[in-house]
């Protein structure tokens, strides 16, 4: 269990992190959203008391600091690229397991397991940004660790990288590890995480279920299709705080569940040749919940 308590973090008269708590629960992963500059980053530094500020995370009631051997309790990659870029592949990793009294055979196991065993003795400064996050990931996995930190592991991955890292990570959850894991790949995060922790300018936003997330930030719509949709909208419009949007032959309708809409055509004789209920995504919720905290807002060209 991962408990963070009360964290923040000033920049000067600017605010990094402002007074986060929430908890990440073993046997889950759970996504770590925002908007760039909402201070994902530096929460996770602080979790880890890499930075300097206030408050207090615990990983099983403990402190970072206070874990005698953390490689074997908490895997973290922060940087894609955190290693020296003249040692090999494997020595890096043969190193980092020396410092922590892990087996050298162990470097040479999770290689296999990132799929970079073929370039174990090559040196990683000539590694694709892909390549490096396979990388980081052995790195974190080099102890066996039950609790993973990772920023932004898919960058650089190909579509059969990131589908290989979701399978990971959920099967590593699903040993009962603690995976906090943040990513912009939001259809990705969609696919793996159980929880959200969704942060814009420092301060929390959501903390819960991913599907809570979608339920609290948008609406679902009813679609229907029928060659009598205008005397079904008429019908539907009737109805308190039912939306209704009539284009040819196609209704979405928001505020009332697909079931009453099918009932309300069947009292009114309206055929119908298409209901269906939509869902929103998780893109629309995030961009609905953090368009008020957006920090770096563009133009149209």
């Amino acid at each position: 269990m991962i408990t963070a308590e009360a964290l923040h973090k000033h920049y000067g008269d600017k605010v990094a992190v402002d007074d986060l708590s929430f908890e990440v629960r073993p046997g889950t992963v759970t996504g770590f959203l925002g908007p760039n500059g909402a201070g994902k980053s530096t929460t996770m530094r602080l979790m880890l008391d890499l930075d300097h500020g206030g408050g207090v995370t615990l990983f099983d009631g403990r402190r970072f600091s206070a874990i005698r051997h953390p490689a074997r309790e908490i895997g973290a990659v922060l940087e894609a690229k955190a290693f020296h870029p003249t040692r090999s592949a494997r020595d890096h990793l043969r190193m980092l397991a020396a410092g922590s009294g892990i087996p050298a055979s162990r470097a040479d196991e999770v290689l296999e397991l990132v799929g970079l065993a073929e370039v174990k003795r090559k040196k990683p400064d000539g590694f694709s940004l892909g390549m490096a996050q396979r990388l980081g990931l052995a790195q974190a996995l080099l102890g066996d660790p039950p609790t993973l930190i990772l920023d932004e592991p898919a960058n650089g991955l190909d579509p059969h990288g990131i589908h290989w890292l979701r399978d990971v990570l959920r099967s590593l959850a699903a040993e009962g590890r603690t995976i906090f894991v943040s990513s912009h790949l939001l259809s990705e995060m969609s696919l793996m995480a159980d929880d959200l922790v969704v942060i814009g300018r420092g301060a929390m936003i959501y903390n819960g279920d991913v599907d809570g997330f979608v339920r609290e930030f948008t609406r679902s719509t009813v679609l229907v299709r029928s060659p009598h949709a205008d005397r079904l909208a008429d019908a539907l419009r009737g109805l308190g705080g039912v939306t209704v949007d009539l284009l040819g032959g196609e209704l979405r309708v928001s505020g009332v569940d697909v079931d009453e809409v099918g009932e309300i055509a069947f009292r009114h004789n309206v055929m119908l040749r298409e209901l269906t209920a939509e869902t929103a995504s998780l893109e629309a919720a995030f961009i609905t919940a953090t368009e008020a905290v957006e920090e770096y807002v563009g133009g149209v060209a």
